[in-house]
């Protein structure tokens, strides 16, 4: 599998799995993953391992500014 499909897949995955929390969610995830595999693969780290950092962290960024916002 090619780096750009595994980083799609990555994405995709992240994106279904927290779908019904809301859109702040979904989108932080998929910019997270996007910089995390940017910056993983600029720094020789690894695009996967930063995609899935990036990941994690733009969905709890993403989450919290949805409880922000609805309250």
């Amino acid at each position: 599998m090619s780096g750009v499909k595994k980083l799609a897949a990555v994405i995709s995955l992240s994106a279904l799995a927290v779908a019904p929390a809301g859109c702040g969610t979904v989108t932080g995830t998929a910019v997270g993953a996007g910089a995390g595999a940017a910056i993983g693969a600029g720094t020789g780290y690894g695009w996967g391992k930063g995609a899935l950092i990036g990941a994690g962290v733009g969905a709890v960024g993403g989450a919290i500014y949805d409880i922000t916002k609805k309250n």
